[in-house]
């Protein structure tokens, strides 16, 4: 009941036929004035047309109303009727009825506005961060921010209701965890101590379980200090879950469920068990750890056709161990893609992968035009369109080298070639269809850049290696997978979790000798596992990402109420913020300014 409680007797957006007679009290904005006739109000749940007295009896209601700005606050009392015959509004639901008002009140005047409040006006993003009160009145993020709401409190029913987790709120004060994304300090009184902000509430989850809740549930806020990355933020929403005795088949088959169960029914259904794959398939066939599956254009290895050539660029790939030849077959790219979009993706393999592209173009008489050609008979070619199943008007593009590097560039070149074809018209991803998709197997450790002598963690030091390859962790560790698994949607990562190490004793060799981590910093955690620690696993949903996917936002700044800009500013209370030294004193910082800040602050 959306009236419950309150002194308005209905909403803007639920009058209907049946209301005709009815006196109601409405409070709402101003949308729309036209000439002292009219007026639209509008509130969270819609728009209802006011009808303003023309007659003498009602002159201070007319002028109350033609006079009052646009977003300027009201109650208006009235009487519902019905429109005139030929005046409905088919567009509104409630564009059968008007409200003719017989008082009105102002509550409070709008000041000029900095931009209008209409979804199809267009607003800088600094702008809408800076005046993001105003921008929330957007229909589009009511509504984003209601379904988000929605979508919550149906995982809290399945997961508390119908499958006895416990919700739990976690500290915001911790200590630092070693390896994975950069923290948070906080300073304390003592001298020289910082908190951190947790990056997630990994290890406390995993007490948790060392505690014998069982099953652990929390919306969880979390902090990473990222700097300025596209569409990340610098504190964000999971949904953190935890269980103990569970495989990794039972915490995918809970996620199923959970999804399942909170969907929105405006998207249509989503089918369960969601298809696998593990991450060596995925980087082969689609040079990523994320594919999006609603389309095709995957990567071909043509190496064994390639092989018996006189290519000699062919010819070098192939001779070093992982060498490989792999294409992918852009549909229609001749009719779609001019030469300046083939040259911009063979200089985005280059300067992004440093890897070479080669173009092979199907002409419309079946025939091949690439600088290859020239190494390969007639009946190769023709096997060549075989292989990479080539269309008359396909362009192909062909990299060889190293087979993770060659993938990886591919992966992004099919992507970049998506963008291409969609932008010159032809449709290939669906905002409104949905593939999830499992994606297992991963490396449990790999080559830090900056060393690559040295091991860090793919994801983090508490993953258990999968049970196949545990011998293997003491002897060649590079080669262990992991029991970790991501679940993606649509190219985008959408939740990853593990079964965790339960063991005091390999996760100290894990900190280490492999990853010659300082287990002191852990020493809690490592004590905790030592009193009788149960198997546990989880995952956590990156909230944020998954509403952005469903309501197809451009960002997922358009499904958070008040987000960070993209340098991780609060543009509207302009945070962070300097602070006086004598606020500083009792956390025993000083602030050394570089030169530059020192003469701005004096300006």
């Amino acid at each position: 009941d959306f009236n419950s409680f309150a002194t308005r007797t209905n909403t803007c957006g639920e009058l209907r036929s049946a209301h005709v007679g009815q006196e109601v009290t409405l409070y709402g904005w101003i949308q729309y004035q036209r000439q002292g006739l009219f007026l639209v109000l509008r509130d969270f749940q819609g728009l209802t047309q006011i009808i303003i007295p023309q007659d003498e009896a009602h002159s201070h209601v007319k002028k109350l109303l033609s006079n009052a700005p646009v977003e300027s606050v009201v109650r208006v009392t009235g009487i519902v009727s019905s429109r005139p015959p030929g005046q409905e509004n088919p567009k509104m639901p409630t564009g059968d009825i008007e409200v003719k008002a017989e008082t009105a009140e102002i509550l409070n005047t709008c000041k000029k506005l900095p931009f209008e409040i209409k979804d199809f006006v267009k607003k800088s993003e600094a702008l809408r961060m800076q005046y993001r009160y105003l921008d929330l009145r957007s229909c589009q993020l009511q509504y984003n921010l209601r379904l988000r709401s929605q979508i919550v409190m149906r995982m809290r029913e399945y997961l508390c209701n119908l499958h006895g987790f416990v919700d739990v709120e976690t500290p915001t004060l911790f200590k630092r965890t070693p390896g994975g994304a950069k923290e948070f300090l906080v300073p304390s009184r003592e001298a020289g101590k910082f908190y951190s902000l947790p990056q997630s509430p990994q290890q406390f989850k995993q007490l948790l379980m060392v505690g014998g809740l069982d099953r652990y549930f929390q919306v969880a806020r979390c902090y990473r200090d990222e700097g300025s990355r596209p569409d990340r933020q610098p504190e964000f929403t999971q949904i953190d879950i935890e269980m103990s005795f569970v495989d990794q088949a039972g915490i995918q088959r809970l996620i199923e469920g959970l999804l399942q169960y909170s969907w929105p029914e405006e998207r249509g259904c989503i089918t369960t068990p969601f298809p696998s794959m593990t991450y060596e398939e995925a980087l082969a066939d689609y040079g990523t750890d994320k594919p999006d599956t609603r389309f095709g254009m995957k990567i071909v290895d043509i190496s064994d056709f390639l092989r018996r050539s006189d290519i000699q660029f062919v010819q070098n790939a192939l001779s070093y161990p992982q060498g490989t030849v792999k294409a992918i077959c852009v549909p229609q790219g001749v009719r779609y893609l001019k030469n300046k979009d083939l040259e911009s993706l063979k200089e985005s393999a280059k300067s992004q992968f440093n890897q070479e592209i080669m173009e092979i173009i199907c002409r419309r008489d079946g025939s091949l035009k690439s600088v290859l050609t020239k190494f390969l008979g007639e009946k190769q070619q023709l096997e060549l369109i075989q292989v990479l199943n080539m269309q008359v008007d396909d362009v192909v593009l062909l990299a060889a080298g190293e087979h993770k590097k060659v993938c990886s560039a591919l992966g992004s070149l099919r992507l970049e070639s998506a963008d291409l074809l969609e932008a010159a018209g032809l449709v290939l991803r669906d905002p409104m269809t949905f593939h999830f998709l499992w994606v297992v197997d991963f490396p449990l450790f790999l080559p830090k850049e900056e060393n690559p002598t040295q091991l860090e963690s793919a994801h983090h030091p508490f993953t258990a290696p999968h049970p196949s390859d545990t011998s293997l962790l003491y002897s060649d560790p590079t080669k262990v997978r992991s029991q970790h698994y991501d679940l993606v949607l649509n190219g985008s990562e959408v939740g990853g979790g593990s079964i965790r190490i339960h063991s005091a004793e390999q996760q100290r060799f894990v900190l280490e000798k492999v990853l010659k981590e300082d287990s002191e910093v852990l020493s809690h955690l490592l004590e905790a596992l030592e009193f009788g620690a149960p198997p546990h696993g989880g995952i956590a949903l990156g909230l944020d990402r998954l509403i952005s996917l469903i309501v197809d936002a451009p960002s997922i700044r358009d499904v958070i109420a008040f987000p960070k800009s993209f340098k991780g500013r609060d543009l509207m209370a302009n945070a962070p913020d300097y602070v006086t030294p004598e606020e500083l004193e009792p956390y025993h910082i000083q602030v050394s300014w570089p030169l530059a800040e020192k003469e701005a602050k004096k300006n």
